[in-house]
């Protein structure tokens, strides 16, 4: 099958479950058309038995889609920068501590607390895992993912402020996560044995510490560019250059594309916003990059739904990754419970801000597309299993009631 017609069929069928969500189910667009797909995953597989001539070509074309190369290298630019380049800087300033601290101390920790519980765990059920295995798993399953993130806040009905420091935290730790992973993943590569923790902190350094440069070169370049001219077509293609152009240049430069698609949006942004940009391309920028954000949230929740025919789940794996989700939900409650009770003494926190910190900390298609990444050789079959049932749990059952349980708590 050409990749037009893959093309075709993805467009096709998102909209489709678009708007059967809209019309009948009304959930988040992101729940209700990942949840059609994993419906329509399940009869596929189902119609790939009594009717396999059939849905073969259609089962073909679904698993031939590469997820981990389309998210990683093709939609996380656009969805970073458009949900950064709606972020309030001033607001956003306000909240720096809680962000800043969350989105790297709380990483650290969820990592080492999953990573750990998760070796032990293994060990129970006699499976052989390596320490560093699981470390890596835990990487790429602790950062909250912003694409999920920001899609359910919209609908969550929760205060801005508590609203910023999830949506804040949920892009930042992505870049950083990504970093971590990375980090660990060479480590597991060549050898502890052959790494120094000065090589490990420079590669970290070089991957986190340049994408944050990056990103600010970046978005003062794309501004400058902007406010030299008044003509909102050509500061569209301009906005879609720096996505695409800057996003492979930090890939060619070594450091984090995410880190630096995340800043440059905020500058870009809220730079436009100031001075410089004409009332008219602003309206064109802000549609143009949150009808782009919708249309790819669409895409991505329904890519996710049908990913369920490339994971195939064992009796044992499946035991394993229902308690992975208790474990990482306490992972997420220790690694925002600690930073704040310590922030408490000089930052204030909104009433059950940490239950509500904890439970909106939704994993997403990073985690996904991460966990496919790994070389078969590092459990890989049996990381990506874990990993969809703990964002399958994360974005329906959290995303459905993190709502619900803010009124619940605010009523108390």
């Amino acid at each position: 099958m050409q990749l037009y017609e893959i093309i075709t069929i993805i467009i096709c069928m998102g909209a489709l479950f678009a708007y059967i969500n809209q019309r009948f189910i009304k959930w988040p667009p992101t729940i209700g058309i990942m949840v059609l797909s994993i419906a329509f995953s399940g009869l596929l597989a189902v119609g790939g038995r009594l009717l396999p001539q059939q849905s073969a070509g259609l089962i073909a074309a679904i698993r031939a889609i590469d997820f981990h190369s389309l998210l990683l290298n093709c939609m996380l630019s656009f969805l970073l920068f458009a949900g950064a380049i709606h972020i309030d800087a001033q607001s956003l300033k306000r909240e720096r501590w809680p962000i800043i601290i969350l989105s790297t101390v709380g990483i650290f920790i969820s990592t080492f607390l999953v990573g750990t519980i998760l070796y032990w765990l293994f060990v129970a059920f006699h499976l052989e895992v390596g320490y560093i295995y699981c470390l890596l798993f835990a990487a790429l399953i602790s950062p909250t993912d912003p694409i999920a993130v920001l899609a359910i806040l919209k609908q969550a009905g929760l205060p801005k402020s508590l609203e910023l420091k999830i949506a804040g935290e949920s892009l930042f730790n992505d870049g950083v996560a990504v970093v971590v992973f990375l980090t660990i993943l060479e480590v597991a590569k060549t050898g502890l044995d052959r790494l120094s923790v000065t090589d490990i902190s420079l590669l970290f350094l070089q991957e986190a510490g340049g994408g944050l440069l990056f990103g600010f070169a970046l978005g003062y370049a794309g501004y400058w560019a902007l406010r030299s001219i008044d003509k909102y077509e050509v500061e569209v293609m301009i906005s879609l250059a720096i996505v695409m152009g800057g996003y492979m240049l930090a890939n060619a430069l070594h450091t984090s594309g995410p880190l630096a698609m995340v800043v440059a949006g905020i500058v870009i942004g809220n730079k436009a916003r100031e001075s410089g940009v004409s009332d008219l391309s602003k309206d064109y920028l802000d549609k143009f990059w949150e009808l782009t954000d919708e249309i790819l949230n669409a895409l991505l929740f329904m890519l996710m739904g049908l990913e369920m025919l490339v994971v195939t789940i064992d009796k044992t794996i499946l035991i394993i990754s229902i308690i992975t989700v208790g474990i990482v939900l306490l992972a997420r409650w220790v690694s925002v419970a600690l930073p704040v009770m310590f922030m408490r003494y000089r930052l204030k926190f909104e009433k059950n801000a940490v239950a509500i910190l904890t439970w909106g900390g939704l994993r997403g298609g990073l985690s996904i597309a991460l966990a496919l990444s790994l070389p078969d050789d590092m459990h890989r079959d049996q990381f990506v299993s874990i990993t969809y049932v703990v964002v399958v749990f994360s974005i329906i059952v959290q995303g459905l009631t993190i709502g619900k349980l803010y009124k619940r708590l605010m009523h108390k």
